[in-house]
C-alpha cells in the first residue's frame, strides 16, 4: 500500500515556480504564433494589392508597408546612398538608394536595386543614371531600426547598415516621405542597379517553442512525482 503523498516544502515551491514560468512562456509563444500568422497574412495581402500612387503627404508607414506603389520624378544621382546588401552569387554589394524629387518638390528615397561592390562607383554604370522624369513602380517599405550587432551607419563614408531614413535625409539635407520605395525588377539601362530586391521572409517557429516549454512543464511534473514517491519508499 502506497503511503499518503506528502510533498516536501522547498521542492514543491521551486517546482511550482518553475512550472508557472514554463506554462507562461509556452502560452506567450502561442500568442506570438497567432500574431506572426496575422502579420504574414496581412503582408501577403498587401503585396497582392493593386499598385497605388504614393501620396505626397499624410503617409502612414504602417498602412503602406509592403504595398505596391507608383511614384514619378527626377532622380538626384549626386545624392546616392549606399546600403550594405546581401551577397549575390557570392559577390558583396550595395543597394543604391537615390532621392527622387517629385513634382511637388518633395522627395522619395528609392531603392533602385543591387550593385556589386565595384558598382558603387557610379561611372561604372553611367548608362543607368536615368535623366529626366522617371516612372517607378515598386514596394513601399517602412524604415527599420538598428538590430543587435549591426554596426552604426557611417554617413561620412556613405556606408549604411540599416534603414534610418531620417538620418539619411538629414545627411543629404532634404525632406522626404517617411518610407522607402523598392523599385521593381524593371531593367535599368545597362542592367544596373538590379531592381526587384524586396525580400519578405518571416520565421515562425513559435509552435515548436511552445511545444518545448509545455513538454518541459510535463517533464517537471513527472520528475516531481517520481522524486516524492522515491523519497517515501526510502
Amino acid at each position: 500500500m502506497l503511503k499518503p503523498f506528502r510533498p516536501a516544502l522547498w521542492p514543491t515551491v521551486i517546482s511550482v515556480l518553475m512550472l508557472a514560468l514554463m506554462v507562461t512562456l509556452g502560452s506567450w509563444q502561442l500568442a506570438r504564433m497567432v500574431w506572426k500568422q496575422e502579420l504574414i497574412s496581412s503582408t501577403e495581402a498587401q503585396l497582392k494589392a493593386p499598385p497605388v500612387e504614393l501620396p505626397t503627404s499624410g503617409i502612414d508607414p504602417e498602412t503602406f508597408n509592403y504595398h505596391p506603389v507608383r511614384v514619378s520624378g527626377v532622380f538626384h544621382h549626386d545624392k546616392e546612398i549606399y546600403l550594405i546588401a546581401h551577397t549575390r552569387k557570392g559577390q558583396l554589394g550595395y543597394h543604391v538608394i537615390t532621392p527622387l524629387e517629385r513634382d511637388n518638390g518633395g522627395f522619395v528615397m528609392v531603392n533602385r536595386g543591387w550593385v556589386p561592390t565595384l558598382g558603387r562607383d557610379a561611372t561604372t554604370r553611367a548608362e543607368g543614371q536615368i535623366s529626366g522624369v522617371a516612372e517607378i513602380s515598386g514596394i513601399a517599405r517602412k524604415p527599420w531600426p538598428q538590430a543587435r550587432f549591426v554596426p552604426d551607419n557611417d554617413p561620412v563614408e556613405n556606408v549604411w547598415f540599416y534603414g534610418d531614413i531620417h538620418q539619411m535625409t538629414d545627411h543629404l539635407g532634404i525632406s522626404a516621405a517617411p518610407m522607402f520605395v523598392d523599385a521593381d525588377a524593371t531593367a535599368n539601362p545597362g542592367g544596373w542597379p538590379l531592381g526587384g530586391q524586396t525580400k519578405v521572409t518571416f520565421i515562425n517557429n513559435h509552435w515548436q517553442y511552445a511545444l518545448t516549454w509545455f513538454g518541459l512543464a510535463i517533464a517537471l511534473v513527472v520528475v516531481y512525482v517520481v522524486y516524492h514517491r522515491r523519497e517515501q519508499r526510502l
